[in-house]
C-alpha cells in the first residue's frame, strides 16, 4: 500500500487503506444499492456503525477499526452517508434504471442542488467525468449533511465521488 501517497496530495488512490466495497457479484442484484466506505486512516470513529438501522456495518472490536460491512443486510438507505464526519460513505445502486446508476453522495456545500437539476459529477481529483441528474436531496439525520441522489451513466458509477452545482 502507498499510504504516504494518500497523505502527500490528499487524493485517495485505489491502493488506499480502509477501502471497503462489496464483491462485484452483489452489485447487479441488490435493489437500493450498497454502501461503499473509503476511510483513509484508522481513527476513533464509529457513527456509521451506531446509526445503521439494520446493523449492516458490523460492531467494531476497536474504535479505531475501519468499517466492515455485512452486504447481505445493507439496504442502501444512506443514513451512514449522512452521519460520517469524514464524508467517507456513499451508496451505489446499479439497479436504478437501464444504463443508469444512482449514487447517494454526502453534500455540505452551497448552493444546494435542486431535484431535476443537472450537475457535474467529479472524480477523486475533482475532475468532471460526466453530467448527472439530481433525483432527490435528502437529510436523513437532520444534521445539515444532505445526501444527494444523482443518476449517472452506469459506466461512471465507480468513478464519481462528488458533485458540483452548475
Amino acid at each position: 500500500m502507498k499510504i504516504t501517497a494518500v497523505f502527500e496530495n490528499g487524493v485517495l488512490t485505489e491502493e488506499r487503506p480502509g477501502a471497503v466495497k462489496p464483491q462485484q457479484d452483489l452489485w447487479n442484484k441488490k435493489k437500493g444499492g450498497l454502501v461503499v466506505v473509503e476511510c483513509p486512516q484508522r481513527i476513533p470513529c464509529n457513527p456509521c456503525n451506531t446509526s445503521c438501522p439494520v446493523s449492516a456495518i458490523k460492531t467494531f472490536s476497536d474504535i479505531n477499526d475501519v468499517p466492515e460491512i455485512d452486504y447481505d443486510k445493507c439496504t442502501g438507505c444512506g443514513i451512514c452517508v449522512a452521519v460520517c464526519p469524514g464524508l467517507a460513505c456513499f451508496v451505489i445502486d446499479l439497479t436504478f434504471a437501464d444504463g443508469l446508476a444512482l449514487l447517494k453522495l454526502p453534500y455540505e456545500m452551497l448552493p444546494l442542488p435542486e431535484k431535476g437539476a443537472t450537475v457535474k459529477c467529479l472524480d477523486r481529483t475533482g475532475k468532471a467525468v460526466c453530467d448527472g441528474k439530481v433525483e432527490n436531496v435528502a437529510e436523513p439525520k437532520k444534521d445539515k449533511t444532505k445526501v444527494v441522489h444523482v443518476a449517472v451513466p452506469i459506466d461512471k458509477a465507480h468513478d464519481v465521488r462528488a458533485i458540483r452545482v452548475v
